[in-house]
């Protein structure tokens, strides 16, 4: 301040002596005024200019914000939740359960938890019946092949697995045994015996492909090691008269893996009538199938003259300088009966004795079965309840199908937000998952998942607490989880694009709060280990995010309302728009979805975690209060039956736009044009009401989720109404809509059958019974009706899907309400292996 008035000080100076101030005139006086006029004029035009600037500035900083806020947005959908995983990082914490049948999708195969495993499998066919052009080659599971029966019989998820396969002319037993050994993850075998169906058919062929390959993106060394009388020939010159030998064994490595070796033995040599391989390269796991019959040729033995289907040996493309395989297949065709044994072994297990095949493998998987059986009988002492041994081994075949049937999944799904203009990639994660069905769900779905825990968690709980945590890392930083799964190359290959994009507004139920309240419910802290407390609290915050993603991202416009996401209100072609994320797909809502609907489901599913929430958060220590409030809030049943319930027609229902007039009609076809499809026609105008000519699965989840109280006039009208064979009651189990309802056994589109529309399901009647049963042992004026319907309901149930079982030899995704055929998806037994807790009545 000072320096800047010195100068001022000195100019002034220098002006005053070199022109003495003179006395202004007039017209002087007036040339100032002008002066000053114009200055003036200048310093507004220099403010306006400023003000100018200032106002592009914060409008081009209020664009560049924008953007940068939009770049934000459009990021967090595929942002991970930034607090610590909850599944341990490495594989290696579980040895046990490093090797196993991780590969649902096919009929046999094997890997390690890796993210890049080496992969083996099986494929199969017989030579003497194999069609023109058709081998009828089985790999996938698949609903085609038409199999008569297959799946695991016993599986204890850690050591061992044995299954049947029952198909036209033969009968496979795959079965494995892991041994634990070395720092790699030890070794394993596998075995498979065929055996012929009919006598007539004893001596007939049969062919064998084992194979190994890595998993997407895996790297490692693979290198065939060829046998020439039970000699390696590897770097040997080998004659035209040898060509078709198979291989003795394959030489491998990998970084995770380090060396290994897999070695293939024959049991009856005298059986065997022709063995060879393949050498190659496939772009990926799921073109393996393709990649082995390119290898295929007709080709004649040089010493027999006999004609055989044969795998061609070496095949590299010319381009292919390396000629290193990432593809190595064994084949081994002989006669009926036919037995492979595949040990693989790693070479850090250094003092593991006898090689484990032959009477050595026998003695190990026979241990692991009787240790199986009696602890079946521990868990479920259906023995105890007096259940046949025939009907115990279907309920061991139905848990150990589950258990067998969990996979280890690596990759990224596509995902979208309303940020974001085109579906974007998750980041790359592994998940470790049950599947709801091998032939046609091998993937893991978030809902399904907390059904088969309510099973696995009974059987073995680190497991289920492994898989939990897996999916729990998969969430993102706004707290939700892709509902829908779809891994690596071998998952994408069999699913529609259209249902290959997750979107972050659609969230499936919250199922794990069933598992954790089964798990944890009236335990005591005493009672619990400390892995569970320390797994509990690595989960805790995941659990507060995911919780709080539901309460927030699908509420409606008052206190405790809520609403499935992702209808779709302009949709012409659908009678009732679709409800996907809510689990039920085309179960009926309102007919014109709106933003103030509210959905009974979700409104009970969200009361469910609110008190589970609170449990957990006073088995841990942590601050529970307002989960506890919001659950006595929810749970209050005057406020649910002023959101709910229809007086008018006595159930509960959800509220929204609603209409029963709507048809599917077929418009005027055009004459030259193809007949359009059938559009949605409304014949009377909406109103906001009561969805109440509805009367099914949605209307039961008061008494479903157990918030009714005991005395409640509405669970007597439930109760009541559950019986009603007009209602849902079949002597097959509860039909998930009421035959009364106008969208009873209708098709949502021209294409689409009904799914949740009268279909028998297992998972909503299990919960049913659950509840059941809890109001038959709580005092109460409904006390004994609840006690009859649990029994009948529970008796239905479980002769129905035995039954189906004896008829088919599967477990099915839904069953007829007119006359209990298994029908959908089979082998189904994600949630419909809830049928073994039914006879175990396990409900906590």
């Amino acid at each position: 301040m000072t320096g800047g008035n010195k100068k001022l000080h000195v100019i002034g100076t220098s002006e005053t002596k070199k022109n003495r101030p003179k006395v202004l005139k007039s017209s002087d006086h007036s040339s100032h005024s002008h002066s000053q006029g114009v200055s003036k004029l200048s310093a507004l035009k220099t403010q306006h200019n400023g003000s100018l600037y200032t106002g592009f500035g914060v409008i081009a900083i209020s664009v560049v914000s924008w953007f940068v806020y939009q770049g934000y947005l459009e990021t967090r959908v595929n942002s991970p939740l930034t607090e610590n995983k909850v599944a341990f990082p490495s594989s290696h914490d579980f040895p046990e359960r490093y090797w196993g049948s991780f590969r649902p999708g096919v009929y046999f195969g094997m890997k390690s938890r890796d993210t890049h495993s080496l992969l083996a499998g099986l494929m199969w066919f017989m030579p003497d019946v194999a069609a023109a052009g058709n081998l009828n080659l089985r790999h996938l599971c698949d609903q085609g092949d038409n199999l008569e029966q297959y799946g695991w019989k016993e599986h204890d998820g850690r050591n061992f697995g044995v299954q049947v396969i029952v198909d036209k002319f033969i009968q496979l037993e795959t079965s494995f045994v892991t041994k634990l050994g070395g720092n790699h993850g030890g070794d394993w075998t596998a075995r498979i015996q065929v055996e012929p169906r009919m006598k007539e058919l004893r001596g007939q062929q049969v062919t064998l492909f084992f194979y190994l390959t890595w998993d997407d993106n895996g790297k490692g060394l693979l290198q065939p090691i060829r046998m020439i009388d039970n000699m390696d020939t590897s770097g040997m010159e080998v004659n035209e008269s040898v060509r078709f030998l198979g291989l003795s064994a394959v030489h491998g490595h990998t970084e995770k893996l380090g060396d290994f070796r897999v070695s293939f033995h024959h049991a009856n040599e005298q059986s065997i009538v022709h063995t060879a391989f393949l050498s190659t390269t496939v772009a990926s796991p799921h073109l393996v199938k393709d990649a082995l019959q390119s290898g295929l040729r007709l080709m004649e033995d040089k010493r027999s003259k006999e004609r055989h289907i044969s795998l061609a040996g070496t095949l590299f493309a010319k381009e292919d300088k390396l000629k290193q395989p990432n593809f190595v297949v064994h084949q081994v065709t002989g006669k009926l009966p036919l037995q492979l044994e595949i040990v693989y072994e790693s070479n850090s297990f250094a003092e593991r004795g006898t090689m484990l095949r032959g009477e050595v493998y026998d003695a190990l998987l026979q241990k692991y079965r009787e240790q199986f059986r009696i602890q079946f009988e521990s868990k479920f002492r259906l023995n105890e309840k007096g259940f046949s041994e025939e009907e115990q081994d279907f309920a061991k075949s139905a848990m150990s199908n589950l258990v067998g049937g969990i996979g280890y999944f690596y990759g990224s799904s596509k995902v979208q937000s309303v940020h974001n203009k085109e579906p974007v990639p998750y980041w790359n994660a592994p998940l470790y998952t049950a599947v709801p069905s091998r032939s046609f769900f091998p993937r893991g779905f978030l809902w399904d998942e907390g059904f088969h825990n309510l099973i696995i968690s009974q059987w073995d709980r680190e497991i289920s607490f492994d898989i939990m945590a897996h999916w729990f890392d998969l969430m993102n930083v706004e707290g939700w989880i892709p509902r829908e799964q779809i891994l690596g190359s071998e998952a994408r290959a069999r699913v529609p694009d259209e249902f290959v994009v997750q979107r972050n507004n659609q969230g499936n139920p919250p199922t794990f709060f069933l598992v954790l309240d089964a798990m944890f419910k009236n335990r005591p802290v005493r009672d619990i280990s400390t892995l569970e407390l320390e797994q509990l609290n690595r989960m805790w915050p995941r659990l507060v995010s995911w919780y709080n993603w539901f309460n927030t991202s699908l509420h409606g416009p008052e206190p405790g309302t809520y609403y499935w996401r992702g209808r779709e209100a302009a949709s012409v072609r659908e009678l009732n728009p679709k409800s996907l994320s809510s689990g039920l797909d085309d179960y009926p809502r309102a007919s014109h979805p709106t933003t103030y609907e509210r959905h009974l489901d979700l409104r009970c599913w969200i009361t469910l975690a609110a008190k589970v929430m609170a449990s957990i958060a006073d088995l841990i220590g942590r601050e529970g209060r307002k989960y506890h409030e919001t659950f006595v809030f929810l749970s209050n049943n005057e406020l649910l039956n002023a959101q709910h319930w229809s007086e008018k027609a006595k159930r509960y229902g959800d509220y929204g736009l609603h209409t029963s007039n709507v048809t599917l009609r077929r418009p005027k076809s055009v004459a030259g044009q193809p007949k359009p499809d059938k559009i949605r026609w409304v014949s009377e105008e909406p109103t906001p009401r009561f969805v109440d000519d509805t009367f099914g699965y949605v209307s039961l989840f008061p008494l479903i989720i157990e918030i009714l109280q005991p005395d409640s006039p509405q669970l007597g009208q439930l109760l009541q109404d559950l019986r009603n064979p007009n209602l849902l009651w079949t002597k097959y189990g509860l039909r998930s809509l009421s035959k009364t309802s106008p969208l009873y056994n209708k098709r949502n589109t021209e294409h689409d059958p009904p799914y949740w529309r009268g279909p028998i399901w297992i998972n909503v009647n299990y919960l049913v019974a659950r509840a059941l049963h809890h109001y038959s042992v709580v005092e109460g004026p409904h006390q004994t009706r609840a006690l009859l319907l649990y029994n009948e309901l529970r008796e239905n149930l479980i002769s129905n899907v035995l039954r189906e079982y004896r008829k088919t030899g599967y477990i099915w995704e839904q069953y007829n309400d007119a006359n209990g055929a298994g029908q959908g998806c089979r082998p189904f037994t994600g949630w419909s292996t809830l049928v073994l807790l039914l006879m175990s009545e396990t409900y906590v």
